[in-house]
């Protein structure tokens, strides 16, 4: 952790906070919409962004265009991609070309162990001299690009690895490695990705045991 004259610096110089909910996948492996999953009492596109809310000017539910009406009428800000990219690299970059001198704090709806307490060490730990704070994967020790923080200046270089055919958030950041933070999780199950519905089952059964949520 950093100390605390670093975390009274950062307060003041670190750029305010965008929240970007990720929830425009078709969940074909899934085979149900995973924004739609209730682990926590409501929909997990609407937890993720209630959990950021504490932490953000704005938050953002990025998503299909059939979907902008439901998210609307349920009171949350839908966003649409205004890129030619497909995918959570072209919402990442929607989400940037919102707020341009803002950081991102980008969270994808399929990662239902998260709570508050993951969002608040991700934002104690920022480091905003740097492109992105990311969490660092338990399993590969790679960059999870969609529980992180993205600074305003990482749009630049988004866009050049765009232009060079690079479409991966994660290799996007792999290939900015020094200019990035990597954090471990306090428990590796809060930021675990859960996309078939075996792993579905699994992570209900780490809710029931561990509590995991707000």
């Amino acid at each position: 952790m950093k100390g605390p004259d670093a975390l009274h610096r950062l307060s003041i110089d670190c750029p305010p906070l965008v929240g970007l909910v990720l929830a425009g996948g078709k969940s074909m492996r899934m085979g149900s919409d995973k924004g739609l999953i209730d682990w926590h009492g409501k929909p997990q596109r609407y937890y993720v962004a209630d959990l950021l809310a504490t932490y953000c000017d704005q938050v953002y539910i990025s998503c299909r265009n059939d979907q902008m009406a439901d998210i609307a009428a349920a009171g949350y800000v839908p966003l649409e991609d205004s890129r030619d990219i497909s995918g959570q690299y072209g919402a990442i970059l929607s989400a940037m070309d919102a707020h341009v001198n803002s950081g991102l704090i980008v969270l994808a709806c399929d990662i239902p162990l998260v709570d508050d307490r993951t969002i608040a060490v991700l934002v104690q730990q920022r480091d905003a001299t740097l492109l992105a704070t990311a969490y660092k994967s338990p399993d590969s020790g790679l960059p999870e690009p969609l529980i992180a923080i993205w600074e305003p200046r990482a749009k630049a270089m988004l866009t050049k690895r765009a232009n060079e055919g690079i479409s991966c958030p994660r290799k996007a950041l792999m290939l900015s490695a020094p200019d990035v933070c990597l954090i471990d999780a306090l428990a590796p199950e809060t930021i675990m990705n859960v996309n078939t519905p075996e792993a579905a089952r699994q992570a209900r059964d780490l809710i029931k045991v561990h509590g995991h949520g707000r």
